[in-house]
Order: C-alpha cells, then sequence, then structure tokens
C-alpha cells in the first residue's frame, strides 16, 4: 500500500513514516519541508495522493492557543479531506489526543474541531486518540526554565511514540472503523513524579513544583480528565523504561 503521513518529518509523524516501511509499505511524507503546504489547497498535495490508498495525519502545531489550534488543524483537516475526496482516499485516519472532548484546554479546542471535520466527511475514517508521549515531561520542563520546574497536576497514562505508530499503521491498513479509538500506556502516572524521575536521569538538581492549572481545563487534568477509557488498547513500554533506554538524551 502506499500510504499518506501528514506531518511525516514531526515528533509522531516520523515514526509512522518508520513504522509504514517496517511494515513493507511505501511512505508519502506531506510537509512543508517536502514541498507541499498543507494549510491550503495546492495541485502538489494532489499529486502526492495519487494512487495513495490510506492518508494518516499526524500533522501538529505548538500551541496553548485555542484560536490558533483551531486555524491550524481546521485549515490542515479541511485541506486534507477535500484532496482526499478528489483523489479517492479510501482510508483518513486522524491522530487525537485522549481526553480532548472532556479537558477544557486550549490547544484541545483544534483536535475537537479536527474530529468534527472527519466525522463529517464523505471519506471512511478512523480516529486514534493517544495518550501523552512519554517525551511530553521533557516539553513540559522546558517551558519553565531555571531552578524551579512549574509542572502541572496532571493525572496521564503515558505512551511509547513508537508504538502508537505502530497501532496507527495497523488501523490504516485495516478497515475503516468510522469511529473513535483509544491508545495508551501501561499504567496512570503523576506528571510532577514523571518529571523528578526525568531531571534525576539528567543529573539535575531542579526542583519541580506542582502547578494547579486554572479554570475546568486545569481541574480535569488534575482530576483524570486524561485518561483512557476501559475499551483503551494498550503499549507496553512504561515511563521508567523508556527513560531507561533514552537516559539523558531526553533534553
Amino acid at each position: 500500500m502506499r500510504i499518506a503521513v501528514a506531518g511525516g518529518t514531526g515528533a509522531a509523524g516520523r515514526h509512522v513514516v518508520e513504522q509504514v516501511r517496517a511494515r513493507g509499505h511505501t511512505p508519502v511524507v506531506l510537509a512543508r519541508s517536502a514541498g507541499i503546504d498543507l494549510t491550503r489547497p495546492t495541485p502538489e498535495l494532489d499529486r502526492a495522493l495519487t494512487d495513495v490508498d490510506a492518508v494518516i495525519d499526524a500533522a501538529n502545531v505548538t500551541t496553548m492557543s485555542a484560536r490558533a489550534s483551531e486555524e491550524f488543524f481546521g485549515a490542515v483537516t479541511s485541506t486534507l479531506l477535500a484532496a482526499g475526496e478528489r483523489t479517492g482516499i479510501r482510508h483518513h485516519v486522524a491522530l487525537s489526543i485522549v481526553g480532548c472532548d472532556r479537558v477544557d484546554y486550549g490547544y484541545y479546542a483544534g483536535k475537537r474541531l479536527q474530529e468534527k471535520l472527519v466525522r463529517e466527511s464523505t471519506l471512511p475514517w478512523t480516529i486514534l486518540r493517544a495518550t501523552q508521549f512519554h517525551e511530553f515531561t521533557g516539553q513540559a520542563l522546558a517551558m519553565t526554565p531555571g531552578p524551579v520546574a512549574m509542572v502541572p497536576t496532571m493525572r496521564s497514562q503515558p505512551v511509547s511514540t513508537a508504538e502508537v505508530a505502530a497501532h496507527i499503521v495497523d488501523l490504516a491498513v485495516g478497515t475503516p472503523l468510522t469511529s473513535v479509538v483509544e491508545y495508551a500506556g501501561p499504567r496512570p502516572e503523576y506528571q510532577p513524579d514523571l518529571a523528578r524521575r526525568l531531571l534525576r536521569a539528567r543529573g539535575s538538581k531542579r526542583l519541580v513544583l506542582p502547578l494547579r492549572l486554572p479554570g475546568a481545563g486545569g481541574r480535569g487534568m488534575a482530576n483524570g480528565g486524561l485518561l483512557p477509557g476501559p475499551d483503551a488498547a494498550h503499549g507496553d513500554e512504561t515511563f521508567d523504561q523508556w527513560l531507561a533506554r533514552v537516559g539523558a538524551s531526553t533534553r
């Protein structure tokens, strides 16, 4: 099969491309670095999707703004779906986030819009909601440089990016489910604890200060709104196993 990966050079997308190749399929990378602007219709995108069987949308934007998130995911999703309809894509698979429908956080507004557009499209579809990747902890620490790291009081179930990538490729080559499914790590964790473990692995003496984010979004994160439901599939790699594997390279 030929499988197009939107955002195929990003943090998640590059793992998806690797898994497509590992399973003997042909990846088609859709990214600005590959000459394709996913935010608007272009002849280059239509040419790239010619003879493609499935699209995996792993495109992402770094923002905490609801408006910026909606603008990005709205534009990219609409562009991909319209191009998929023109070129005869047989399966559109979107990567989303567990709990984005329950936690009122700015970035998640864009993921909710993405899901809505996919569900309302004419293309056969599947949405995979994943929990936070193991790498999320390092990203959270980087947001507050200095001797004290302020880390959200978040309960989550961190998961291997590579395992999510493998699962989403399995979904893409299968029959469209026309439903939302979840994929999570093996066990729940508390984000400040993960931050402390990561800092120890780095040999850092930074202090971790748990920070309750304001509003409904903060309450949702603290109270388990980002944890998977009982029907979720689960990866095997724990955060500590990931940390032992990657070590200090997580900076």
